[in-house]
């Protein structure tokens, strides 16, 4: 059983959710995304999050998805799971499904849909720590709850005990330094991971503990090495990671007919699919699978940054 109390740090990839050409969990390719995880060397796993189409999936299916990735893993990393629902009493329902799995904390938003303020969201995240004995981590990213968690109110939650870190998605750079300076100052209560994949370097100057990439998915042995890079003060090493992984990331922009997770979580399994790794890029209902030039597109990228025909994926940078 993964230590509660352990903090996590380094490399954890918010895993994506495979799936079957008619839109079931495909359970195959998800082991064999899991295993390749592992083989690269990845710090954790974020089981059911948004790249992992978490806001699509009922009960059942997220359960099926953490049975999997929890057998799969087998304790030789930590897995968080994201227990994202728009209330309080659903959230909790979540934590409850999830007791029985080896986790090593739940990974939670501030309430969505019905408007939540300061009051509101403080009162969602004491309740649900006091719920769990396990580690509770904020989930920022005001794109999808359409609020923005407050430095303040984050510290003063990792100071009471409440939360353990914070996984930031907000894509507020300046709001992250901000972040990352007042946790230092405060005794550092909270573990901070960056979901920002192309402005990682910069995460780690700023004093980030480590990532949470959805590209993370498509090439974990790049920000594994990043990280390593941080680790040593290699920053030269680690510039020239994050710029292959920025053209990388690139493959993001290329379906131009789509937007938000067709278009991003979509790009990272068509490229997934190209590798072998996964069977299909399904997506969730309603969204539809990127297709045509656009595959082709994302595949040359891959090629140019060293993924395909046995590439940069498990070595070194070139000229780095």
């Amino acid at each position: 059983m993964t230590s509660p109390s352990a903090a996590l740090t380094g490399v954890v990839p918010p895993l994506l959710t495979p799936l079957t050409a008619d839109g079931e969990i495909d359970l195959p390719s998800l082991e064999r995304l899991v295993g390749r995880l592992l083989e690269n060397e990845v710090d954790g796993i974020f089981a059911l999050g948004s790249s992992g189409e978490v806001a699509f999936w009922d009960d059942a299916r997220r359960e099926a998805v953490l049975e999997a990735v929890t057998g799969t893993v087998a304790g030789q990393v930590p897995v968080l799971a994201g227990v994202i629902d728009m209330q309080t009493d659903r959230v909790l329902q979540h934590m409850r499904a999830a007791e029985r799995f080896d986790l090593a904390g739940y990974v939670a938003t501030a309430p969505f849909y019905a408007i939540a303020g300061p009051e509101e969201i403080d009162t969602h995240f004491r309740t649900l720590a006091a719920a769990t004995d396990r580690p509770l981590w904020a989930y920022d990213i005001p794109v999808c709850v359409h609020v923005k968690l407050s430095t303040a109110h984050m510290l003063r939650l990792g100071t009471d005990g409440v939360i353990t870190g914070v996984k930031d998605s907000s894509g507020d750079d300046v709001g992250f330094r901000r972040l990352a300076l007042a946790n230092r100052t405060a005794g550092s209560p909270l573990t901070l991971l960056t979901g920002h994949e192309v402005v990682v370097d910069g995460a780690y100057l700023a004093g980030a503990d480590g990532s949470v990439p959805g590209l993370g998915n498509v090439d974990p042995a790049g920000y594994v090495r990043m990280h390593r890079a941080a680790q040593s003060g290699d920053w030269e090493q680690l510039r020239a990671e994050q710029d292959r992984l920025a053209q990388l990331f690139e493959i993001v922009f290329q379906p131009t007919d789509k937007v938000g997770p067709a278009a991003g979580v979509g790009a990272f399994k068509t490229a997934l699919r190209e590798l072998g790794i996964i069977s299909t890029n399904t997506m969730a209902r309603p969204m539809s699978p990127i297709e045509g030039e656009t595959v082709d597109r994302i595949r040359a990228i891959l090629g140019q940054t060293g993924l395909l025909d046995g590439g940069t994926a498990t070595g070194e940078v070139a000229g780095a």
